[in-house]
């Protein structure tokens, strides 16, 4: 992570945001386990979160349902990517930890991370317009 944030240090203001990831939103405890991580998966998210911060990252993807959590270790403008972001009548899919548009901005997302229910609807444009209109956009 060091090494990827010295890349980008010639970019200056123009440098992406460089993140890191913490837990996979389609992995529980269980599976954790069976790749042998033995802490609980919220300890576990939070030590990577830390540790991504610590090197230079500008934020994390993780779950929307631990950004509650992450908003008291990390400081206020590291960046929290949420993928597995699935409105009220979406299919789960492979998501475990999951949330809706709303939940995710409500519990300190930056940034949404929003595909198969968006790429798989019938219409890609409402399901885009519906989810917009949720969190107050028109």
């Amino acid at each position: 992570m060091e090494a990827a944030r010295a890349a980008l240090e010639p970019l200056g203001e123009n440098a992406p945001l460089l993140t890191a990831v913490t837990v996979l939103t389609s992995m529980e405890q269980a599976e954790l386990m069976q790749v042998g991580v033995s802490r609980a998966l919220e300890e576990q998210v939070s030590e990577l979160a830390v540790l991504a911060e610590n090197c230079g990252m500008d934020g994390v993807v993780c779950s929307a349902r631990e950004t509650t959590m992450l908003r008291k270790v990390i400081s206020a403008d590291f960046c929290l990517v949420t993928p597995g972001i699935r409105p009220l009548d979406s299919e789960q899919g492979d998501q475990r930890r999951v949330a809706t548009p709303s939940q995710a901005i409500d519990s300190g997302s930056d940034y949404l991370v929003i595909g198969r229910p968006i790429t798989r609807a019938e219409s890609p444009m409402n399901a885009l317009k519906q989810i917009a209109a949720e969190l107050g956009y028109r």
